[in-house]
């Protein structure tokens, strides 16, 4: 029996600001991942590739048909799976997914993850409009369902989505294959685990309304409210949970209307006290993302990623799609083949050791920094030096200051991880 229950501990928080919200001409994205306690993410780049004509691809648990060309993408995903919990392409695209319960029923039968969705957009898109549609006819085609978890019983969820590009961003709320979305093209928004579109719906399932009003949530008369017609009618503790992060996250998001930076962005992924950097419930934060993309073309979209858990006591480390561009082998997990346990039916009845070398160094740094240890400070202010120098790049490279040769920038998450691992060795 597959569990859809929203009582199971899940939660993520996706930011977005968007100018005149942002202090710079950019679009700035962030996302906390907050998965099962013990899972390990890993930070996977993919070059762009072309593919025969009517070639077939596999996903986490089914196959889909694969398109001629696929863009460049650099990914955050839990290692068990083919997709991801958030990424960016060569072309300044990023998006984040979360967990909702609706009043659509969760099947049980195994289509596109949510995380799956969010891969393929990445590698069909070129801006975050056409990453909508392109979630919205897989959805339409194949579905989404099957575990969400490395774990035997099944735990299902539909998904939302925070889109984003160099111009706008979009978030796009779904139901089964049912889905509203809604643009963005200035100011900041957040989304935690819950519909949040209300009446300003950009676009919709040709049927969205229709089915609400066969089903018997909607009269077909006055504003159509998609987050109050399709919620569930009695919100359970963990969605109450939820809401709370949500108006958390918002308020924190407003109090820097106009003044928002990477900086601001990464303390807001910090903050433990509203729950958004978060560790309870068997749930931590295993992983985050924060990403710069200037409305100038002629920059670079720096994205940074901690490729280890707990933001607050992690490295937000720079990557841009340049020249000279490689896999990162440190932050790169273990594979297993046909023997590993997501391959084998039933699935996941055993359990492999997926650690990639910075998760195990930093999983040491942390037990030292969480005991106080004058060794733990001491990384924690490495760390913090670190991320400065990723910072102070980052600067240097919207200001027009001195810009570091493509292959220098192509090699530069690459770099900042062997720093990392190194402390830590």
């Amino acid at each position: 029996m597959a569990s859809s229950s929203p009582e199971a501990p899940c939660s993520c928080d996706c930011f977005v600001s968007v100018p005149p919200a942002s202090a710079i001409p950019a679009v700035i994205f962030a996302k906390n991942s907050d998965r099962p306690r013990d899972e390990v993410q890993e930070v996977v780049f993919i070059p762009a590739g072309t593919h025969a004509p009517g070639s077939r691809l596999q996903c986490t648990y089914i196959e889909v048909e694969q398109v001629l060309k696929t863009h460049a993408v650099i990914l955050s995903r839990p290692s068990w799976l083919w997709g991801a919990e958030m990424g960016a392409n060569e072309h300044g695209v990023c998006i984040g997914n979360e967990a909702v319960w609706t009043k659509e029923p969760v099947g049980e039968g195994e289509a596109l993850l949510g995380m799956d969705l969010l891969r393929l957009a990445l590698e069909r898109s070129s801006t975050a409009q056409e990453a909508v549609r392109v979630i919205a006819g897989l959805l339409e085609r194949y579905g989404q369902g099957g575990s969400c978890r490395e774990e035997p019983v099944p735990f299902c969820y539909h998904n939302t989505f925070l889109l984003a590009d160099r111009t706008e961003a979009w978030v796009l709320e779904t139901a089964g294959r049912l889905w509203a979305a809604q643009r963005i093209q200035g100011g900041a928004r957040n989304i935690s685990n819950q519909l949040s579109i209300g009446t300003d719906i950009s676009a919709e399932h040709p049927e969205l309304r229709s089915h609400a009003k066969a089903q018997g949530w909607w009269t077909g008369q006055g504003t159509f409210d998609f987050a109050e017609v399709f919620s569930l009618t009695q919100q359970p503790v963990r969605m109450e949970a939820a809401k709370a992060r949500f108006r958390a996250g918002r308020e924190l998001l407003l109090q820097q209307q106009g003044r928002i930076t990477a900086e601001v962005m990464m303390d807001i992924l910090r903050n433990k006290e509203s729950g958004i950097c978060m560790d309870s419930g068997g749930f931590r934060t295993t992983a985050s993302m924060v990403s710069v993309l200037p409305q100038d073309p002629t920059k670079p979209c720096v994205h940074f990623l901690t490729a280890t858990p707990d933001p607050s006591r992690s490295v937000f480390k720079p990557f841009i799609f340049e020249m000279g561009v490689a896999q990162a082998p440190q932050v790169l997990s273990p594979t297993f083949g046909a023997q590993d346990p997501v391959r084998i039916l039933p699935r996941f009845q055993t359990q492999v050791d997926r650690q990639h070398l910075l998760y195990r160094g930093h999983q040491a740094a942390l037990g030292l920094m969480e005991a106080g240890q004058d060794q733990g400070k001491q990384l924690r202010q490495m760390q913090q030096s670190l991320e400065q120098e990723g910072l102070e790049a980052l600067r240097g490279l919207l200001t027009g200051g001195q810009t570091p040769p493509p292959q220098a920038l192509g090699s530069l998450f690459q770099a900042f991880v062997e720093k990392e691992h190194q402390a830590y060795a």
